[in-house]
C-alpha cells in the first residue's frame, strides 16, 4: 500500500494567496466607497428633486416668485394658472433674472428677453425658458427638478391650474 502525501503549498504560495486575498477585499471596499461617492444625494427640498414651493395662495396672480434652491421661477398667470419656469437662459445657459420695472426677464449676458410665461421677445436665445412638471397637491405648488422640458413655443396648455391638479408634460 502506498501513502499518498497531501499537497504542500509553499511559503511563497501562501503569501502570494493571503495578498491576493486582502488586495480583493480592499479593491471591492474602493470600489463601494467610490460608487457611494458617485450617487446623487438629494435631499428633499433641492434642485433635482420634487420641491414644495408653497401654499397656492401664496402666490397672487400676476407674480413672479423666485426659489432660488430650486434655481426657478413660480410664475402665477393672471387667469390664475402656474409655471416653474428654469431660470437658465436658453442660449448660454445664464442665469435670467426677473425685472419686475420692467414685466420680463432679461438675460444678462447677451440681452434675451422672455415675456412672463418665458416665450422669446428679444433674441439671440433660440426658444422660451425651459418649463419644471408643476402639479397641484393638497393645495400647495409641487414643482419636479429633476428634468427641465425643453419646448419650443409657449402653449396655455402648459399651465396648471389649482382646482384641475394637472401635471405639464
Amino acid at each position: 500500500m502506498s501513502e499518498t502525501t497531501p499537497p504542500t503549498t509553499s511559503r511563497r504560495d501562501f503569501l502570494k494567496l493571503t495578498w491576493a486575498f486582502f488586495g480583493g477585499i480592499a479593491t471591492l471596499e474602493i470600489a463601494g466607497i467610490a460608487i457611494a461617492y458617485l450617487q446623487p444625494q438629494l435631499a428633499e427640498g433641492e434642485f433635482g428633486s420634487i420641491i414644495n414651493a408653497g401654499a397656492v395662495d401664496d402666490f397672487p396672480p400676476n407674480s413672479v416668485t423666485h426659489l432660488t434652491n430650486g434655481r426657478f421661477y413660480i410664475v402665477r398667470l393672471g387667469d390664475g394658472g402656474f409655471l416653474a419656469v428654469y431660470h437658465r437662459c436658453t442660449h448660454l445657459g445664464c442665469t435670467v433674472p426677473w425685472d419686475a420695472n420692467q414685466g420680463k426677464f432679461i438675460c444678462p449676458c447677451h440681452s434675451s428677453e422672455f415675456d412672463m410665461p418665458g416665450a422669446v421677445k428679444n433674441p439671440p436665445a433660440p426658444r422660451p425658458l425651459d418649463l419644471f412638471a408643476v402639479s397641484i397637491v393638497d393645495g400647495n405648488v409641487q414643482v419636479d427638478t429633476n428634468t427641465p422640458i425643453q419646448r419650443q413655443t409657449y402653449e396655455t396648455a402648459q399651465v396648471v391650474y389649482p382646482k384641475s391638479g394637472t401635471v405639464y408634460p
